[in-house]
């Protein structure tokens, strides 16, 4: 696992997300191999230097980091014109100066958190199938088009054919994203799992 990036020249530029408050910094270094979502600033001093100083900034309300880019959700009462290239010259010079990304165990942090939050789920054998189907689906078809749009999406649970995810970077808070969740992989679920009545999203 990378936790900093190589030194060296960085390409840098930016791509609209179908959030407004949220702008992908796509640069041409792999910055961190998964995804880091930090929502609030506490998480990010406990793990990522790069998120901690990107949460200086008063206009900085969420920081997305995954492969070679990083999702910034601003404040809605700045406009990214006035922003944008402020944002973009800190994470260029940060990324150049080859300064750390993530500290080390990061990972197995997360991973621990998952596993206690899904810890109150226990599944049936016929559940555990529907539950590896849905989660083959997710990972194969959503992650990449989502990822696309500087967003993340994790199976939580599946409880009753309602299964519940959890929406990082531009999706979460993102008016689209409701939209997309329903029609698109609510409905994709439901067509290739019968168990599937429902899909619900949690704000990552």
């Amino acid at each position: 696992m990378e936790t900093t990036a190589s030194k060296g020249n960085v390409m840098l530029y930016t791509e609209q997300t179908p959030n407004p408050e949220s702008l992908k910094f796509v640069t041409n270094r792999m910055l961190y191999r998964g995804t880091a979502d930090f929502r609030d600033e506490l998480l990010a001093r406990d793990w990522s230097p790069l998120a901690t100083e990107l949460f200086d900034y008063p206009y900085v309300k969420g920081v997305y980091i995954c492969n070679n880019f990083v999702t910034i959700t601003k404040e809605f009462n700045y406009n990214w014109d006035d922003i944008k290239l402020k944002i973009k010259d800190f994470i260029k010079t940060y990324v150049e100066s080859g300064s750390e990304i993530l500290k080390e165990g990061f990972d197995e942090a997360m991973a621990a958190l998952e596993e206690q939050r899904g810890a109150g789920y226990e599944y049936s054998e016929d559940e555990v199938e529907i539950v590896q189907k849905v989660k083959d689906l997710i990972d194969t078809y959503v992650k990449p088009a989502v990822e696309m749009d500087g967003g993340n999406i994790e199976f939580k649970s599946f409880n009753q054919g309602i299964v519940n995810v959890i929406l990082q970077g531009s999706c979460s808070g993102c008016p689209s994203s409701t939209v997309t969740l329903k029609s698109g992989i609510e409905g994709m679920l439901k067509r290739m799992i019968p168990e599937v009545r429902e899909v619900v999203a949690e704000m990552g």
